[in-house]
């Protein structure tokens, strides 16, 4: 937890859950079993919270009252409670593509930053694995944040880039970028999130080229004489049978079994046919008219 949240914050912090051993509501400090204010509050109640559950014990505000007369306190501000629960650690993480270049300025800013960990690593762009970009997404808790110095310090080339965010975006951590263009921090599911949302659709567009990729490369291999990959799993005489027993009323579950694939398979083979044949027939109306 950011050690500028101070004990006030913390303890509102602990109070938006009711606590599972005393009993106290929402707002209110936990009592002990004389009935008064406890010093402590009880670990249930915060250990439900990932940044304050491996840390000491969370103690109540002089303000709360402890040791005196219990009393139900206020209720606490929706608005306070949403702040609260997006405040975390800033996780650095630092890197550069050859031995020779120096990682001691990024390192510095990130320190500059208040990084509590600063994840550092030399990796070559032929090298597919970058062991300290998946460290420092371990170390990130649910509230935390991941700081680079600059975009490009995120990814070497723009799948890494694309990726990275995605990866973020997935387990809900904020991207705080320090210098440059995009300067800024940017949280996926609030204030900032549509650069992900960039990255979103620069990754379905990826997929549409490797698509279609690959679309070339088979007919160009089959206009070769070569035919590469697995048979497909429905073939044409498959595709009658199932579309004759489909007519008959027979269900999915049964014309699979008499196949031999899976019914996800055969969902996918009757939305494709279905798709053609209306692709089909819109295409023939003009003429026909």
């Amino acid at each position: 937890m950011n050690g500028n949240l101070d004990e006030t914050a913390r303890a509102e912090l602990v109070e938006r859950e009711p606590c599972p051993r005393c009993g106290a509501a929402p707002g209110s400090a936990c009592r002990a079993n004389s009935g008064v204010v406890a010093v402590d509050y009880h670990t249930g109640r915060y250990a439900k919270i990932p940044g304050l559950k491996s840390g000491p014990a969370i103690r109540i505000p002089a303000a709360r009252g402890p040791g005196r007369p219990w009393q139900p306190g206020p209720e606490l501000d929706p608005g306070l409670i949403a702040a609260l629960e997006r405040t975390g650690d800033r996780v650095g993480y630092a890197r550069v593509s050859s031995k020779g270049q120096d990682l001691a300025g990024q390192v510095r800013a990130l320190k500059a930053a208040e990084c509590v960990r600063i994840h550092v690593e030399k990796v070559g762009t032929r090298e597919k694995i970058r062991p300290e970009y998946n460290a420092a997404l371990a170390d990130l808790r649910p509230a935390d944040t991941l700081t680079v110095t600059m975009l490009d310090r995120l990814g070497r080339n723009m799948v890494e880039l694309i990726t990275s965010a995605q990866d973020l975006a997935e387990r809900g951590h904020r991207l705080e970028i320090r210098t440059g263009p995009l300067a800024g921090t940017y949280d996926p599911h609030g204030a900032g999130k549509v650069l992900f949302v960039v990255f979103a659709a620069m990754a379905e567009v990826e997929r549409e080229f490797i698509h279609e990729r690959t679309l070339v490369g088979l007919d160009t291999a089959a206009a070769n004489g070569k035919h590469g990959g697995r048979p497909p799993a429905v073939d044409g005489d498959m595709l009658a049978v199932a579309l004759r027993r489909r007519d008959a009323q027979e269900s999915v579950t049964a014309i699979a079994a008499h196949l031999g694939i899976g019914r996800s398979t055969l969902y996918r083979t009757f939305a494709a046919y279905d798709e053609a044949i209306a692709t089909t027939s819109e295409a023939r109306r003009p003429d026909e008219e």
